[in-house]
């Protein structure tokens, strides 16, 4: 399923640097910038609130949003970059780049898992190895996510980018390159560890009934 475009203002800023950043941020506006198709950047102030709101229900790296400046002709753009506190729930920077409806992009989409494999039914682990693919496809083509049915699974077997159904859209990614897999339970580690240990304290035993056998010999 692909995505469709969202709507984002902003305005023009003319201030930079690291106050006027986190003046911005203290009026609930967020810094951003958008890198035009020759990579030339305008520098914008987007209000913080409907930014959150819009990644709360998009996924940000393959959503084209239509970004209104100054209240001119939306442009579609994708996001970039988006930078986080590092440890508190606020949103610092976001980068944007404009995109043209007639140009293929390169864009990494999301895998989605479905339903309990029936190898995990009978007690073996789902290993999640590759959680997206890199695609190429014009901005209107790109999907939200793939999603992949694991429900016939079984211990020892596993899914490969070649096994995703992706339509027309073409992959960028090696088809051998694992996506998933079922492993057998760690019971059997578990079952090695105990034999090393019994093992170990049946050797300790007979150490320590050696020299009570030679003094009985003396």
């Amino acid at each position: 399923m692909t995505n469709e475009s969202v709507k984002l203002t902003a305005r023009s800023r003319t201030t930079s640097g690291k106050g006027a950043a986190r003046q911005l941020r203290r009026s609930g506006q967020l810094p951003a910038v958008v890198y035009g198709r020759r990579d030339e950047a305008e520098s914008l102030a987007l209000d913080t609130h409907e930014l959150s709101r819009l990644l709360s229900r998009v996924h940000a790296a393959t959503t084209v949003i239509d970004l209104e400046v100054d209240g001119g002709k939306p442009r579609p753009v994708l996001i970039r970059e988006i930078q986080r506190h590092p440890y508190r729930p606020q949103l610092l920077h976001v980068d944007f780049f404009e995109i043209r409806a007639d140009v293929k992009i390169r864009v990494s989409v999301p895998l989605h898992l479905l339903e309990t494999p029936a190898g995990v039914e009978m007690g073996g682990i789902l290993q999640h190895l590759r959680h997206e693919i890199e695609v190429e496809c014009l901005p209107n083509e790109i999907p939200s996510a793939f999603t992949i049915d694991v429900s016939a699974l079984e211990i020892g077997d596993s899914l490969q980018v070649s096994d995703v159904d992706t339509g027309e859209v073409e992959v960028l990614d090696d088809d051998a390159v694992t996506i998933c897999t079922v492993v057998p339970p760690a019971v059997e580690e578990v079952e090695e560890e105990e034999e090393v240990e019994e093992l170990e304290e049946g050797e300790a035993e007979a150490e320590a009934e050696a020299p009570e056998a030679e003094a009985n010999e003396g």
